[in-house]
């Protein structure tokens, strides 16, 4: 089947719809916390969706279904995790940054320990955040490129376009509300999946049921002991957590939204719904997963797959309706729309600018600084999405890699800023660069250590060898 006018009119005008209500923003930003945190006025249920949709991609919204498809629900296991990290962060991180005037996660950092760890721990964000986030706007793209025939580069641009827009006129609320609306429109483009496949099975959900047992796709538990394997319950237990530490805790494109929040209660209480409400998410992609090998073992596949990753691509494109198709990549689009570029520019502002260049500016002058980096840092995704492409897969793997190879020093260092009051300034470097280097060698000579415990192991190296420091410093 290829999309028709109807396809392409509901994209572009969710495209256009997103945009508009994004800049509608525009009028409430007249001071940095205005554009920022949003004078920290969003409601708790916000924040869950704003987290919810922030930490869902497209890749989430292919790859997971693809995970069971193949296998089994064995990736259920780290969103275990996920729930476990988030009540961590409430309890730790939470709490500390309300207890200052905070514009950035890193600013903990330099209350604790100085200019050098929060400079260090920053621009590694900004780095790790450009390539993340680039890779995952190319991800969006390779997938409407497929569905709709529209070279990747043209739907980078669009796709990025449409973005920087509403950001740099809206904010931080622009982002945090549209990710609200556009967390709607991604599930529902879930559920009419669901239900289309659940219409299209001979024997409906029975079926489903069925051939899903006797493969074994409803497997959960993994209770090896093993590090090689990516999803066991030990990996996702202490994996998840440490991942979700790192990417909910101390990553300022999900911190910037927990500080937006009312207080310091809504924060948590938002962010623990998420972990509740991310694991029902994930509940409904692997489900779909299962009902897609179902449906394939009544109807051919139109097209050998080149990976598993294209079986809810094809499955759009030669077996939905028209309209349906549509808004199935509308819903694409909306899972890839949770943009950093305003937290980067928050970084920029808050921990590079104002503090470096030009510590004397006025609100007037920030706020013009934080427009024009929240523009930079988009054009900087967009070229990094347009360069991916042309690169070789590996060179993708490795620009991935790098997120996990320094996540875990960065999440060392908030642990020791936030746990042990004695750590200081140099402690705290030794600790990273440790980390850091455990990571090296880890990397370097393919150690059979799954992902998932990446970065566990850097922030544990971390914090080990600063405290083992500290206490083989004589006392003055």
């Amino acid at each position: 089947m290829v999309l028709t006018w109807l396809d392409y009119a509901i994209i572009a005008g969710y495209l256009i719809a997103i945009t508009l209500f994004g800049s509608y923003f525009a009028r409430f930003q007249k001071t940095p916390r205005d554009y920022f945190l949003t004078g920290r006025s969003v409601p708790w249920w916000a924040i869950c969706f704003t987290v919810v949709a922030t930490e869902t991609s497209t890749l989430t919204f292919i790859s997971v279904p693809a995970s069971t498809y193949a296998g089994d629900m064995t990736f259920l296991q780290i969103v275990i995790g996920y729930v476990i990290g988030r009540v961590i962060i409430s309890a730790i991180f939470i709490p500390a940054y309300f207890r200052g005037d905070l514009f950035t996660s890193y600013e903990l950092l330099q209350r604790r320990f100085g200019d050098r760890v929060k400079t260090v721990a920053a621009a590694i964000f900004l780095i790790t955040r450009s390539l993340a986030d680039g890779i995952r706007l190319f991800a969006t793209a390779l997938v409407i490129s497929v569905v709709t025939q529209v070279p990747v580069t043209a739907a980078v641009l669009v796709i990025g376009t449409a973005m920087i827009v509403y950001t740099v006129r809206g904010g931080a609320a622009a982002v945090i509300w549209t990710d609200v609306v556009q967390f709607f429109v991604y599930v529902a483009g879930a559920a009419v999946v669901f239900v289309s496949l659940l219409t299209l099975i001979p024997g409906g959900w029975a079926e489903v049921v069925r051939a899903g047992s006797e493969a074994g796709k409803f497997r959960v538990f993994d209770l090896s002991w093993t590090l090689a394997r990516p999803y066991t319950l030990w990996a996702g237990i202490v994996g998840g957590a440490a991942l979700t530490l790192s990417t909910h805790g101390i990553d300022q494109s999900l911190v910037q939204r927990l500080l937006a929040a009312r207080s310091a209660r809504d924060a948590a209480r938002g962010l623990i719904a998420s972990g509740f409400l991310v694991f029902a998410q994930f509940v409904l992609f692997l489900i779909i997963g299962v009902m897609l090998f179902t449906y394939y073992q009544h109807v051919p596949l139109p097209r050998q797959l080149a990976r598993n990753d294209e079986v809810l691509p094809v499955f759009v494109i030669t077996s939905l309706s028209h309209g349906a198709a549509g808004f199935i990549v509308a819903a694409i689009v909306a899972a890839a729309l949770s943009p950093s570029i305003n937290s980067m520019a928050a970084t920029t502002v808050a921990d590079f600018y104002a503090k470096y260049v030009a510590p004397e500016a006025d609100e007037v002058k920030l706020m013009k600084v934080a427009r024009t980096w929240t523009i930079i840092w988009g054009v900087v995704q967009i070229i990094v999405a347009i360069a991916v492409q042309h690169m070789q897969r590996t060179v993708l793997d490795a620009g991935l890699a790098v997120l996990s190879w320094a996540s875990g020093p960065v999440l060392g260092a908030f642990l020791l800023a936030t746990l042990f009051p004695r750590i200081r300034e140099k402690q705290a470097l030794a600790g990273i660069i440790a980390g850091v280097v455990a990571m090296t060698v880890i990397w370097g000579w393919s150690l059979p250590i799954a992902f998932t415990w990446y970065v566990f192991i850097g922030a544990a190296t971390t914090v080990i060898v600063a405290v083992v420091s500290t206490t083989n410093t004589p006392r003055a």
